[in-house]
């Protein structure tokens, strides 16, 4: 399997396509460079139109936490570091309010060179507090989708949106990559948990799926990815193209989903804020 190798020269280039300039075609890379650039362009370029990856890291049984919820060194060194490049090339970084309370993440970008995303947290029902670390005062947006009139701190921009069907704790995703949108973040790394994923990826509205898949195996605990609505025969069951790489101490799949769109349930999901994590993100 083909190790990435993000090389000064290939982070550079990725930092500058997404501030506009125009793609590489790297003939003189080392084939190691290569992969590494074919699993990121597709995040740096800007092509004037929405792009939402989402990350998820997992055991090699899928999970992505013990029984008792610890998930905080499932993702390797190599898995974390990849998971800070997704960072610093997306506009914007959306996890939903259950891994912020539990988690504690910081979402910045510190185990790699660029800029630190917009945060945003889906918390329908106004639970994160005004000190969680997500909403620090550090120089990044700060945005909290939620359906409550629930007044924020100085800073933090409230995006107010309805729950469907009058049911407690749910939003339509889509409603929240249009808003987002509006707010100029095109590029949004979804990043966790595992439920408010599987909301994005069933509304037919991921263009990437990157599965980082650490080497342990945990034997219980929840899983990476659990949809509203499972399919009933494989038949039905979405078939990504992919490619695999080794990142050194995970291995990555990144999916191409943005020609899968018409697979998309027609009854979109909504997402709650999730339940259970994503990764070990928490570094």
């Amino acid at each position: 399997m083909m190790l990435a190798t993000v090389t000064d020269r290939v982070w550079a280039a990725l930092l500058a396509m997404r501030e506009g300039a125009e793609p590489l075609s790297p003939r003189d890379w080392t084939e190691g460079e290569q992969a590494a650039w074919q699993i990121y362009a597709p995040v740096a370029r800007r092509t004037g139109r929405r792009m939402l990856l989402a990350q998820i890291g997992q055991s090699l049984d899928g999970r992505v936490a013990t029984v008792t919820g610890d998930a905080r060194d499932i993702s390797g060194p190599d898995g974390l570091a990849h998971l800070h490049r997704c960072r610093a090339l997306v506009d914007g970084v959306v996890i939903g309010v259950r891994t912020a309370l539990h988690d504690r993440p910081r979402l910045t970008v510190r185990l790699a060179d660029g800029p630190s995303p917009a945060r945003v947290v889906i918390d329908p029902q106004g639970r994160l507090p005004d000190d969680a670390l997500v909403l620090r005062d550090d120089g990044c947006r700060r945005i909290v989708v939620q359906s409550v009139d629930r007044p924020r701190a100085a800073g933090v921009e409230v995006l107010r949106l309805p729950r469907t069907g009058g049911v407690a704790g749910l939003i339509r995703p889509d409603a929240i990559a249009v808003e987002l949108e509006a707010l100029g973040l095109r590029h949004l790394l979804i990043e966790g948990g595992g439920i408010t994923i599987a909301g994005f990826l069933e509304g037919g509205l991921l263009d990437r799926l990157h599965v980082g898949i650490a080497p342990l195996i945990i034997g219980a605990g929840p899983m990476s990815l659990t949809t509203a609505l499972p399919v009933e025969s494989l038949a039905e069951a979405m078939r990504p193209r992919t490619t695999s790489v080794s990142l050194g101490s995970d291995l990555l799949v990144d999916c191409d989903l943005a020609g899968m769109r018409a697979q998309a349930r027609s009854a979109v999901p909504a997402v709650s804020g999730d339940i259970g994590q994503s990764k070990a993100r928490r570094a």
